[in-house]
C-alpha cells in the first residue's frame, strides 16, 4: 500500500474528522472563555478586592535598567487569570460530558422494540401452524 493512500484513509476515518473539529471548536472556546473571563469575570473581582487589576499583578525580580534593558518580572496575574480560564473552561467540559452520559444513560434504559421477523419467517410459521392444523 503507498503511503500516499494509506494516508489518505487515515485522514478520511471518522474519528480524525471529529477529532480535527472538536479540535478548532475548542481552539475558538477557549478564545471565548478568555475574553469573559478577562473581560467580565476579572473586573468584578478585582473590584470587590479593592479595585485589584489582576493582569497588572506582577513581582519585579530586577529593575528595569535604562531604554534597552527591561524590567524581569514574575507575572503572577496573568497566571491567576489563566487559573479561572481553565477552571471555566473544565467546568463546561465537564457539564458537557455529563449531559452526554445521562443521555447514553437514558438510551440504554428504554427498552428497545424487537424487530419484525423477516417476511420468510412468516410464511414459514404460517405453514407450520397450517400443517399442525391439519394432523
Amino acid at each position: 500500500m503507498s503511503m500516499v493512500k494509506e494516508f489518505r484513509e487515515f485522514a478520511m476515518r471518522g474519528n480524525v474528522v471529529d477529532l480535527a473539529v472538536g479540535v478548532v471548536i475548542g481552539g475558538a472556546f477557549g478564545k471565548i472563555v478568555s475574553s469573559v473571563v478577562a473581560d467580565v469575570i476579572m473586573p468584578p473581582l478585582g473590584l470587590l478586592m479593592g479595585g485589584v487589576n489582576f493582569s497588572g499583578l506582577k513581582l519585579v525580580l530586577k529593575e528595569a535598567a535604562g531604554d534597552k534593558i527591561p524590567a524581569v518580572t514574575l507575572n503572577y496575574g496573568a497566571f491567576i487569570q489563566s487559573c479561572v480560564d481553565f477552571i471555566i473552561v473544565a467546568f463546561a467540559i465537564f457539564a458537557l460530558v455529563k449531559l452526554m452520559n445521562s443521555l447514553k444513560r437514558e438510551e440504554a434504559a428504554a427498552p428497545a422494540e424487537p424487530a419484525p421477523p423477516p417476511a420468510q419467517e412468516v410464511l414459514l410459521t404460517e405453514i407450520r401452524d397450517l400443517l399442525k392444523a391439519r394432523q
